[in-house]
């Protein structure tokens, strides 16, 4: 298949937070988009760029000659993919499907499996970024699958992304993202105690920032998730409930490949408590609310 906006067809699934952002970049480069979500209003303003809508899943893959999905969790993934109403029932050989959810490598393994036997190509494409990255297109994207594949829709992938990167085969773009939220959990322990050090300390934590984000301490969480727990922001640009998912997905996986994630287990611990006092649809940065 070679990718051509006047004549290839996407179908987009899942206009959340990232997803919405990552089809306007879709269809602002000039593809014709079908789309589907379970709750139609939040695609409101996509349809009223032109996007088309669909009725289930199966709609849009019977519609599109690429099928991109981004959904909650991989219970989700799973009825988008493989029920009767879903995506691979209702492609044409030779189509792709490309899965931009953080899910299960096993499950991915499973959908590129099914889709093989049916002469349909399949991705597994998680992405980091969170919602800035979605809206100026700057995502990570870690690609698991065949090469060939990845090739041909590297540049819808350029899109939505800037650093873009082949892992393997089939499963590899989760296992990579689990890595990543692996370093993200632990990471995120160290920045809310390194505030709320330095306002117990007397510092203004702000002026703190100015000196340890250029340095060894350096990272995204600390630049520009630690401004919004200085402020009391927690509004989401990532769901906590998304993040104990992925975490609950990488406890699974460091499980499978005997990784004691120890770090990753306290980090979880943290949050699930932030999710029982009423957090879990707070952004991730409300951790720093445990250690108030």
């Amino acid at each position: 298949m070679i990718i051509d906006k006047e004549q290839t067809v996407i179908g987009f699934i899942g206009i959340g937070v990232m997803g919405k952002s990552m089809a306007s970049h879709l269809m602002a480069a000039g593809y014709e988009t079908h789309i589907y979500t379970r709750t139609k209003s939040s695609a409101d303003a996509l349809l009223e760029k032109g996007a088309i809508w669909e009725e289930t899943p199966g709609k849009v893959a019977a519609a599109a000659d690429i099928t991109i999905t981004i959904v909650g969790y991989p219970h989700d993934v799973k009825e988008v993919y493989l029920s009767e109403n879903g995506i691979l029932a209702n492609c044409s050989p030779s189509n792709i499907v490309i899965d931009m959810t953080t899910s299960s490598p096993k499950l991915a393994a499973e959908i590129y499996n099914t889709a093989k036997d049916k002469g349909i190509f399949s991705l597994d494409a998680p992405v980091s970024g969170g919602d800035v990255g979605a809206k100026n297109g700057t995502l990570s994207i870690m690609v698991g699958g065949d090469q060939d594949t990845f090739d041909t829709v590297l540049p819808l992938f350029q899109l939505m992304g800037k650093n873009i990167v082949y892992q393997g085969k089939a499963g590899s773009g989760q296992h990579c993202k689990m890595a990543n939220q692996i370093a993200i959990a632990c990471n995120m322990m160290g920045v809310c105690e390194s505030i709320r050090y330095a306002e117990k300390a007397g510092l203004d934590p702000a002026t703190v920032l100015k000196s340890i984000e250029a340095g060894a301490a350096g990272s995204w969480s600390l630049s520009n998730l630690a401004p919004r727990m200085i402020k009391h922001d927690f509004d989401p640009g990532f769901y906590i409930k998304h993040f104990i998912k992925d975490m609950t997905i990488a406890l699974e996986s460091s499980k499978d490949i005997g990784l004691a994630a120890e770090g990753l287990a306290l980090a979880k611990s943290l949050y699930d408590q932030v999710a029982k006092d009423g957090g879990e649809n707070l952004g991730t940065q409300a951790l720093y609310k445990n250690y108030k």
